[in-house]
């Protein structure tokens, strides 16, 4: 399985990033070894002395596929959760000043953690979903997925025309405003609408 990300799909996180308003999805990729095991603390990584959190909507591919319709697009997923996308911002900062690949800040391992998935049908209007992410009890992100650039449909027809999806595939749709820096001992609370959907602490 792999790990697809979109970048800039909330206007506001574009803008508080200072990143232009992507005309089409922008994404790039995590190995597997990227996933959080269950139960399991997220370890502060020694070569970054600035990871930020990014709370983000996953959907989980049923079917493999390429080419898709957009119109089709929805026969592809049938499970949905929050993940985090811990990005290492000095690393990615510094790759960008070179106009280097920034991998090394992003994929990294244990970088995404998932929570546990739910059927999309528990919600009636898969287009208006709400999530967010508690850090230490307060509220740090919290978004919907009517405030996203590009649908789910619109993702998934996009990255199969260069990617071929498979079952069990992974794709994080992007991020809020609100992200930031994590710090040891944090514990992270992330919410599917009203349901906890993981929660784990920074060591």
């Amino acid at each position: 399985m792999k790990i697809i990300c979109i970048g800039r799909n909330y206007v506001a996180h574009a803008k508080e990033l200072n990143n232009p308003i992507p005309e089409k999805p922008v994404f790039f990729m995590k190995p597997d070894t990227a996933l959080l095991p269950p139960h399991n603390p997220f370890f502060y990584p020694d070569f970054s002395k600035d990871v930020h959190y990014e709370a983000e909507l996953v959907i989980k591919i049923n079917k493999n596929g390429k080419h898709i319709a957009e119109k089709f697009a929805h026969k592809y997923y049938d499970e949905i959760s929050v993940g985090i996308d811990f990005t290492a911002r000095d690393l990615q900062a510094d790759c960008k000043k070179k106009g280097l690949p920034w991998e090394i800040a992003k994929a990294f391992d244990f970088s995404a953690p998932v929570g546990n998935f739910i059927p999309i049908t528990t919600f009636e209007n898969t287009s208006s979903i709400p999530f967010g992410l508690k850090i230490n009890s307060d509220w740090r992100q919290q978004g919907n997925s009517s405030n996203m650039i590009f649908s789910f449909d619109r993702i998934i027809a996009y990255v199969s025309q260069f990617v071929t999806l498979r079952s069990g595939d992974l794709i994080f749709t992007g991020t809020p405003e609100g992200v930031g820096p994590a710090q040891r001992e944090d514990h992270f609370e992330l919410f599917l609408a009203d349901e906890k959907v993981l929660d784990f602490k920074v060591k």
